[in-house]
């Protein structure tokens, strides 16, 4: 049996609202040995939401982002009893800036495969979150409703350019098949942006697994569509990044696919 979603999505929402609003573009941070960033907020979120998922769910295992390596491969070479896996902030060049856009990412791997997805953004205080096979969210509102198509010439893009091949990034920033592009900078928002219409392509080239667990089931059961640039299934229990392309209509990812040049 799953936890209640209710009850996670309020242990998730609690700890970020004591974490993370007063800490919002005043925190010292420091570079880690990938080139992200890290501060202070990211640990203590991390520990505190650890902490209560194992008070009430001990029977998982919890992997997070700041975690060693070593051990985040561990814990994924068998999920057959169930791993959380957290982005205890995810979007931390934003939050340090000061630009109000990021998130909390937690999902429940079970059998290699998502089955519960959160994410959070507490300055507009919308909880997103899925079950699976039993759809998706923004607080209240069910997420999946049927919006008029229009071209995808007249759409907005959810990409981000920088993790492309170079080739690709050029043909996208000179000839789009969008009207718009946009970049937040969460990768877990950009998920659950385009879950609930506010984008209709999307295009990610490397993503890690906290990234994207979360917001990838919630896209699935809101009724999107998704791949990797290889046609592959987007998650896979494993801490190399994926690509990923995604729409919320499939006459969009048809679109989209084709002109990306993708076989499925």
């Amino acid at each position: 049996m799953y936890p209640d979603l209710d009850q996670l999505r309020q242990i998730v929402i609690n700890t970020a609202q004591e974490h993370l609003p007063h800490r919002f573009a005043t925190i010292k941070s420091r570079w880690k040995a990938d080139g992200s960033l890290l501060t202070e907020a990211d640990l203590i979120m991390q520990k505190q939401i650890n902490e209560s998922l194992t008070t009430y769910w001990p029977q998982f295992a919890f992997l997070g982002e700041e975690m060693d390596e070593i051990q985040q491969t561990q814990l994924l070479l068998d999920t057959t009893q169930g791993v959380w896996c957290l982005d205890p902030l995810d979007g931390t060049r934003n939050f340090a800036a000061g630009i109000p856009c990021f998130s909390v990412s937690l999902a429940l791997i079970v059998k290699q495969e998502v089955v519960i997805g959160i994410v959070y953004d507490p300055l507009r205080d919308e909880c997103f979150s899925a079950q699976k096979n039993q759809g998706a969210w923004v607080n209240e509102k069910v997420l999946g409703e049927i919006y008029p198509h229009e071209p995808l010439n007249n759409g907005i893009g959810l990409i981000d350019l920088k993790r492309l091949p170079a080739g690709l990034a050029a043909r996208l920033a000179t000839c789009p098949p969008y009207s718009s592009q946009r970049s937040l900078g969460s990768v877990a928002l950009d998920w659950c942006w385009l879950a609930a219409g506010r984008g209709h392509v999307y295009l990610h080239g490397r993503q890690k697994i906290w990234d994207y667990a979360a917001g990838s089931l919630i896209l699935k059961e809101a009724g999107g569509y998704a791949t990797t640039l290889l046609g592959e299934s987007v998650f896979k229990p494993t801490l190399q990044p994926r690509s990923a392309v995604a729409a919320l209509k499939k006459e969009f990812f048809d679109e989209w696919i084709a002109w990306l040049g993708i076989n499925l």
